[in-house]
């Protein structure tokens, strides 16, 4: 079961990540033939197969291999990028759906297996990373029933309550509340914000940034120091193209890689080389519980681009990995990894492990324009051009540094709507309009610290 990625172990096995030592093969069964080996797991060759991976009958699993090789891919993910580390806080994202059930899970045992070190270990140089669990509520944008909302709602309950020890605090937070902390009038200005988008597409990806807005502030205020996405290999690869087609090639290595640090907490993607496919397998598998109820399915370009990957799956199982593949050959940007720890509170022995595990992107590229609606990184290219059709608007700071897919789908055609729409948009957006263009100074101090000169030292 080869994820297909770049960094992928030798046959897809990831052994240097299982915790437990796996059974001796079973000899006498080898040296039968290939009749009794067919029908024995691939990588254990002791217990009879149960699954299979995206490589069909040539990756057919035992049910405890299966569920290591997927661990293994989570691990080398985390490791390999420094997602988390031991003085970390992290927050999940959980949306009840199978990618952000088995992010969790994974999560759940990497924390478990760390308090036990922890209490093993007498010198306790390194604490155990925490974890909270974020549940965005957007009944006020569907159609559901109060009754459904509720059931649900109790279900994400009862399964961060049964992932103990450690606990886990859980956030239940309506999507109206990045607007105010008056859920009345939030739910109106939601609304308002959406009903001003005529585009299907544009009002989708509104969602999806005013989710992001709302994860970052769930984790400034309550101190987390990551936010884990359960984006997995198949959705990646919607975006490959959806991204596409809505001119968004610049920015587009930005959004894939496992690490995204031009937010405030940066947001890691540990499941990116893990496809929908064996997720879906790991929780029939394991039972683990999932919450069906919350996203419809998608519809413009997104529902499009959906099913067109989806009938690209059927046809060869490989095809999200090899797109996903084909993307992460474009160069990343600065801020897709984990920023360095300074901070001298810091043990010395945590400042080590970061630093070993940090990878260092040779010849990424830098941005100091964001657009202020989707975040996405901005040519300077792009600007004049904007400024000199949006002239003569009386708001232009967020008209002209918006990217040209938010200009087209999300910003209203009619420049007599758009004081409205301004005016009902997340103070975050408003915000970062005014001031996004200071640029990420400690990234740039960070690349140029060699060539500074310390306080002590005289200028020569």
């Amino acid at each position: 079961m080869a994820c297909n990625s770049s960094t992928c172990n030798s046959s897809g096995c990831y052994k240097g990540y299982e915790e437990e030592e796996q059974p001796k093969p079973n000899t006498k069964a080898a040296v039968n033939g290939g009749n009794s080996c067919q029908n024995l797991c691939v990588k254990c060759k002791v217990n009879e197969p149960v699954c299979c991976g995206i490589g069909g009958e040539n990756s057919r699993f035992c049910k405890d291999c299966f569920k290591n090789n997927l661990y293994g891919k989570f691990k080398q993910a985390v490791t390999y990028n420094a997602m988390i580390t031991p003085p970390d806080k992290v927050l999940v994202a959980f949306s009840g759906g199978t990618s952000s059930r088995v992010v969790l899970q994974f999560v759940h045992e990497m924390q478990y297996k760390a308090q036990k070190n922890y209490d093993a270990n007498k010198d306790k140089s390194l604490p155990v990373f925490g974890v909270g669990v974020a549940f965005i509520d957007e009944s006020s944008t569907h159609s559901f029933t109060s009754l459904h909302i509720e059931k649900a709602i109790e279900d994400i309950r009862l399964i961060v309550s049964n992932l103990a020890p450690p606990s886990k605090e859980l956030f239940v937070v309506p999507i109206e509340s990045i607007f105010s902390s008056d859920g009345i009038d939030g739910k109106e200005r939601l609304k308002e914000l959406l009903d001003a988008v005529s585009d299907v597409t544009g009002k989708e990806d509104l969602l999806i940034r005013l989710r992001i807005l709302l994860l970052q502030k769930i984790a400034s205020e309550n101190g987390y120091t990551r936010i884990v996405l359960g984006t997995c290999t198949s959705r990646i690869a919607c975006h490959v193209i959806s991204a596409t087609v809505k001119g968004q090639g610049y920015s587009l290595s930005a959004d894939i890689q496992y690490v995204d640090s031009r937010w405030e907490i940066p947001v890691v993607l540990p499941l990116r080389d893990c496809p929908a496919q064996e997720l879906n397998t790991l929780c029939s598998l394991d039972g683990l519980k999932i919450v069906e109820l919350l996203n419809g399915p998608c519809s413009g370009i997104n529902g499009l681009v959906s099913s067109f990957v989806k009938v690209l799956q059927e046809e060869n199982p490989s095809r999200e990995c090899t797109i996903v593949r084909t993307a992460g050959k474009l160069t990343p940007f600065h801020f897709n990894r984990v920023p360095e720890i300074h901070d001298s509170n810091v043990p010395s022995a945590t400042r080590r492990h970061q630093k070993r595990y940090t990878l260092k992107p040779n010849g990424s590229l830098s941005s100091d324009s964001f657009c202020p609606i989707c975040s996405s990184p901005l040519k300077k290219s792009n600007f004049p051009s904007s400024l000199r059709s949006h002239g003569n608007q009386q708001n232009p700071d967020l008209i002209a540094s918006a990217c040209s897919s938010c200009q087209f789908q999300i910003l209203p055609k009619d420049p007599s709507l758009m004081e409205e729409f301004l005016s009902v948009l997340p103070q975050q957006m408003i915000t970062k309009a005014k001031h996004g263009d200071q640029g990420d100074f400690s990234l740039l101090r960070e690349q140029i610290q060699e060539f500074l000169l310390s306080d002590g030292e005289n200028e020569i």
